[in-house]
C-alpha cells in the first residue's frame, strides 16, 4: 500500500516578487514526500512552471470543487494548484496592489482548507505588506494576520536553522518582534513572558515532540545589565518570570548576556534560546544558516512555517532561475516533522485498544 503523503498548503506569496518559483521548484522538490498544494493564479503559475521546467505538471483546482468533494488524491507526479486569480497581470519586480486582496486570500483559503481538514499544515511564500496595505486593507504581517484570524490571543515568532552538516537545530524565539528599539523593554513584562515561555515550551512538545524541552533566555541589556549597573530589566522582569515558569515545571535558565550565549558549550543541550528582541537573536540565526533558516509561529492551532527571507523583487526582476528555495524546501520539511511529531503525540496519547 502506498503511503499517505501529508498534504500541505503553499501560499505562493507576492506574484511580483520570488514566491512563486520558490513554490513550484520545492513543491515539485518535495513531491514525493508530501503532497504539496501551491495557492495562486492557476494560469500565471502554470506559465511560471512552464518557464522553470516543461517537466513540471500542475493541475488546477477549484476552491468551490474542495468545498463540495474535499481534496483529490493526486499521484507525486504532479501537484495540484488551487485557483485564486490575480486582478492585473504580473510585471516580476513591480508591485501592483491591485494583487493585493488576492494574496490575502490565499491565506484565507488556506486557513479554510486546515479547518475543513484538507490540509495539515501551511507554508508561506513572502508577500510584501506594502501591496496589501495599499489595496486598502489594514496588514501587519502574516503572523499577525494568522492570529488574528484563529482568535489566538498571543503567538510567539521562532526562527530555526541547521549551521551545518551533523549539527543540531539552533532554535530563536522572540519575546518582542517587529517593535522599534525604543519600545523594547516596555513591552518585556512577567506577564508577557510567562505567555511566551508557555507557550515555546508546549509547543516543541506537542509540534516537534521534545518530551522535556530546554530553553536559555537572554537578557535585555548588555551583560545582562550586570547586576543593575546596565539597567534593572532583569533584575526586576526576566528573573521574576524565569523564577515563575520553572515553578509550573519549565526548564527554563537565564538571563544570560546575549554576546556569549551563543556559543556550543550553551547551545549543545538547548532546545531553543529566547531572545528579548529581533535583532538580538535573528541575526545570529540568519549568520548561522540563511537561507536555510525556517520561520515558524507557536501558539497557533495549526502547524505553520515559512522562509526566513523576502520577496527579492530585485531578482524577480531580473530573471527566473536566480532564486534559492532551499529555505523554502526547508519550510516544508520542517512542517513535515512538525505533522509528524504532532500525530506521534497523539497515538501517544490515545494508544488504540485491542
Amino acid at each position: 500500500m502506498a503511503t499517505v503523503r501529508p498534504a500541505i498548503a503553499i501560499t505562493t506569496g507576492e506574484p511580483a516578487g520570488i514566491g512563486p518559483e520558490i513554490s513550484i521548484r520545492a513543491a515539485w522538490a518535495m513531491r514525493d514526500q508530501a503532497n504539496c498544494v501551491l495557492i495562486g493564479d492557476a494560469a500565471f503559475l502554470a506559465l511560471t512552471a512552464s518557464l522553470i521546467d516543461p517537466a513540471i505538471e500542475l493541475v488546477a483546482l477549484s476552491a468551490r470543487a474542495l468545498r463540495n468533494a474535499g481534496l483529490p488524491q493526486f499521484g507525486p507526479e504532479r501537484v495540484a494548484v488551487i485557483d485564486v486569480p490575480l486582478e492585473a497581470h504580473v510585471v516580476p519586480g513591480r508591485l501592483d496592489p491591485l494583487n493585493g486582496r488576492a494574496v490575502l486570500a490565499t491565506l484565507d483559503l488556506a486557513l479554510e482548507g486546515v479547518q475543513a481538514g484538507w490540509f495539515e499544515a501551511i507554508v508561506t511564500a513572502p508577500l510584501q505588506k506594502s501591496t496589501i496595505n495599499d489595496a486598502g486593507v489594514a496588514f501587519s504581517g502574516h503572523t499577525e494576520y494568522l492570529a488574528e484570524k484563529t482568535a489566538t490571543p498571543k503567538v510567539v515568532m521562532m526562527l530555526a536553522g541547521t549551521p551545518g552538516a551533523g549539527q543540531a537545530p539552533l532554535r530563536v524565539a522572540l519575546a518582542s518582534t517587529h517593535l522599534p528599539l525604543k519600545d523594547v523593554p516596555a513591552a518585556i513584562t512577567r506577564d508577557s513572558l510567562a505567555q511566551v515561555l508557555d507557550i515555546i515550551a508546549h509547543d516543541l512538545k506537542t509540534k516537534f515532540g521534545i518530551a522535556a524541552p530546554r530553553i536559555l533566555v537572554a537578557g535585555l541589556n548588555p551583560h545582562a545589565g550586570e547586576n543593575g549597573y546596565l539597567g534593572r530589566e532583569e533584575i526586576d522582569t526576566i528573573e521574576p518570570a524565569i523564577g515563575a515558569a520553572r515553578a509550573r515545571g519549565i526548564d527554563c535558565s537565564g538571563p544570560y548576556s546575549a554576546d556569549t550565549l551563543f556559543q556550543p558549550k550553551y547551545l549543545k543541550d538547548a532546545d531553543c534560546v529566547l531572545a528579548m528582541y529581533h535583532d538580538q537573536g535573528l541575526p545570529v540565526l540568519k549568520y548561522a544558516s540563511f537561507g536555510r533558516g525556517v520561520n515558524i509561529t507557536l501558539g497557533l492551532p495549526l502547524i505553520r512555517t515559512s522562509v526566513d527571507h523576502g520577496t527579492a523583487l530585485d531578482l524577480a526582476a531580473q530573471a527566473l532561475g536566480l532564486a534559492d528555495c532551499a529555505s523554502m524546501e526547508e519550510a516544508i520539511r520542517s512542517a513535515l516533522q512538525m505533522v509528524g511529531a504532532r500525530t506521534a503525540g497523539a497515538s501517544v496519547q490515545n494508544p488504540k485498544t485491542t
